[in-house]
């Protein structure tokens, strides 16, 4: 038998060395490993994206509630100084929206699964450019007109006087330079001023360059004559002369009213308001030891108007423990369709139907509902 081929061994063995994998201990990755490192990569980016980035909606849920007759950081909610006041029992509670802005995608969806909470576009409540300063500037300007509404209707009601103020001036119309902001009017084009609507209807049959008289009283001054030329009006639809005055409403009283409350702006406080300063102001009480919810937004007639998120502030007033909501007749089906159990929802036009409902409700005697 003839001996192996030495040279035939080597070429094996090189074969054998040039299939070796490399010697630096890397080993490729397989389709499942890539799959397993872009899902977890993905997962990490959508976390980052729902925890961090903003989403264009706001939520929308209960928000707190005050009792107008109570105390709110230790002082009363409505103060009356320069007047006699009587004690109340019960609660006459405001309600109001929580407004959840700047949420992120998560926050949005964790909020909406609450049940709480409503989601709405941003631009229903934010103005296109419009900053947050802005928009909390307004609804205190509203917070504030409320107040100043709830005032007048009540005390219209209670039988005190009003006068009427020039509340805005019109820039380079002919009320400027002769009047300001704040100036009471006496009369205009020789009609006595005694509520704004009388400025309207003084103004009714005039025309462009036609000149009238206005009496008017600048802070404690004495009352001043004047005549200002009336221009055309910047509607082309209004054919009577131009004054370029607002006429507002308010209470001529030897007492002061404040309202005391921080963080809360929008109109749809002023029924409440308006109730409790009624409250304060005579004997008896509204609330007859029950407590009662409720909102609207008031003019200085004392009308009721309808307010928005009302199927959010009935939750709430039943969580602060109320058995009757006082309910804007024009908001009555969208309460009724979120009413929770124990809370009875009695219909309002104005805030007389609101005293009556309360004195009704008092003698036990039935009172509108939605």
């Amino acid at each position: 038998m003839s001996a192996a081929d030495p040279a035939a061994g080597e070429v094996k063995a090189a074969k054998h060395a040039r299939s070796a994998p490399a010697g630096d201990g890397r080993k490729s990755f397989t389709r499942r490993g890539w799959t397993v490192v872009l899902s977890a990569l993905l997962v990490v980016v959508f976390g980052l994206v729902g925890a961090l980035v903003r989403v264009p909606y706001v939520a929308i849920g209960p928000g707190p509630t005050y009792d107008t007759l109570g105390n709110v950081n230790g002082a009363p909610v409505i103060q009356i100084s320069g007047q006699q006041t009587y004690p109340t029992d019960g609660e006459l509670r405001m309600t109001t929206v929580s407004l959840n802005d700047q949420i992120t995608l998560f926050g949005a969806l964790g909020l909406w699964a609450s049940g709480r909470y409503a989601l709405a576009p941003r631009e229903e409540y934010f103005k296109p450019g419009e900053s947050d300063e802005q928009v909390q500037q307004e609804n205190v300007k509203e917070f504030q007109d409320s107040q100043s509404n709830a005032e007048v209707a009540a005390l219209r009601h209670l039988g005190y006087p009003i006068k009427v103020l020039a509340q805005d001036i019109v820039a380079g119309s002919p009320a400027d330079k002769v009047l300001t902001a704040g100036d009471r009017l006496l009369s205009v084009n020789g009609k006595q001023v005694t509520q704004e609507d009388d400025v309207r209807g003084a103004l009714a049959n005039t025309a462009p360059g036609q000149t009238v008289p206005i009496t008017f009283q600048h802070g404690t001054d004495a009352p001043r004559n004047t005549t200002i030329t009336l221009a055309a009006n910047p509607d082309p639809k209004v054919t009577q002369g131009f004054l370029g005055l607002l006429p507002i409403d308010r209470a001529d009283v030897p007492f002061d009213v404040k309202v005391s409350l921080q963080d809360v702006g929008g109109p749809s406080a002023g029924l409440m308001f308006a109730l409790a300063i009624v409250d304060r102001l005579t004997p008896g009480d509204l609330a007859n030891g029950q407590h009662i919810a409720g909102t609207g937004e008031i003019d200085e007639k004392g009308n009721v108007g309808p307010i928005g998120g009302i199927s959010f502030k009935v939750v709430g007033a039943r969580e602060a423990g109320a058995t009757v909501f006082l309910t804007p007749e024009q908001n009555c089906a969208e309460a009724a369709a979120a009413v929770p159990d124990g809370l009875k929802l009695v219909k309002v036009t104005n805030l007389d139907s609101a005293l009556t409902a309360l004195e009704d409700i008092k003698a036990g005697r039935p009172t509108p509902s939605c």
